[in-house]
């Protein structure tokens, strides 16, 4: 196991774990810290999906933030138990809800719920690239997402997911290293 922080907020500087191997590649603190640069204005007071969410330290991050709830969307069973260790750990109790199922499976599930985000966060495996276009697929008919809503797409620099899906368009691309941040809204 190895470890991440988190940047800033309730929690900042606080320690995660994270599994080696099982496809989680964790979002580097570099790339978390400009993805919430860019989120600041949006993520207080939010409610934050965080899909294909390995170790939680997208969705911990945002919690630590001062999201209202945030939803981690994993289908390992050892990346799910990650989570919720790295939940006991800050002593996070609520404000959270840990799906362990598949993304697509879940989006349906807070649809039937009429769950609405503010944001949604996906970082798929980067070699689960059918994933990107499932998802967005989904979530460009405007059921868990407002006018105002922000989804955010973490890519391989080589992989593009596209720029348009339905009402979802891609309106800001932000590239670290390896990693392109693909940022979309409701147009």
């Amino acid at each position: 196991m190895s470890r991440l922080r988190v940047i800033a907020g309730k929690y900042r500087s606080r320690q995660v774990c994270s599994l080696r191997g099982l496809d989680v590649r964790p979002t580097t603190d570099r790339l978390r810290e400009t993805l919430f640069n860019v989120l600041a204005p949006v993520v207080e007071d939010s409610v934050f999906l965080d899909l294909y969410a390995g170790t939680g330290a997208v969705g911990i991050e945002a919690l630590s933030r001062g999201a209202r709830m945030v939803y981690f969307v994993e289908a390992s069973r050892k990346a799910a138990e990650v989570i919720r260790q790295n939940l006991r750990s800050l002593k996070i109790e609520e404000d959270y809800e840990v799906l362990e199922r598949e993304a697509d499976a879940a989006l349906r599930l807070l649809d039937s719920r009429a769950v609405s985000c503010d944001v949604c966060f996906l970082d798929p495996p980067y070699r689960m690239e059918h994933a990107y276009a499932c998802v967005l697929d989904f979530l460009s008919e405007p059921r868990l997402l407002k006018p105002s809503s922000v989804v955010v797409a973490e890519h391989g620099k080589h992989f593009d997911p596209g720029g348009k899906f339905g009402m979802l368009e891609r309106y800001r691309e932000l590239r670290q290293g390896d990693a392109v941040l693909s940022f979309y809204q409701l147009r």
